[in-house]
């Protein structure tokens, strides 16, 4: 799972395999370690809600993505789920969780388990 963290945004981009994982376990998480502290980003299922929300405790970032639509995502077309969460202050987060799909462009990075990009097809 990628993480893009840009302003007050928060994207999330899972690989056919980490979609799988999530909608059979309900959550799938990344680590990165530092020389002496860990950062956490999760993506969980969450029963009751009807659009992505997010949360920020302890160095992780929690995405909560509704329950009722995670199998629904793991099993059709559909790319991905957004929302802009207004915490009725000044702020507003905006929240995406998208699949990933293979590069338009040459890159090194492996690829092999991305989806097919639409615009290729």
């Amino acid at each position: 799972m990628k993480i893009r963290i840009k302003g007050n945004s928060v994207r999330l981009r899972l690989t056919k395999t980490e979609v799988e994982a999530f909608n059979k376990e309900g959550k799938y998480l990344e680590t990165v370690q530092f020389a002496n502290k860990a950062f956490t980003y999760v993506l969980k299922a969450k029963e009751g809600i009807t659009s992505l929300e997010s949360d920020y405790d302890n160095d992780t970032i929690t995405v909560y993505f509704p329950e009722q639509e995670k199998h629904v995502w793991a099993t059709s077309d559909r790319v991905g789920y957004s929302n802009d969460v207004d915490w009725n202050d000044p702020t507003v987060l905006s929240i995406l969780v998208e699949k990933d799909f293979t590069c338009l462009d040459n890159t090194i990075e492996d690829q092999s388990n991305n989806y097919p990009n639409p615009k290729l097809l």
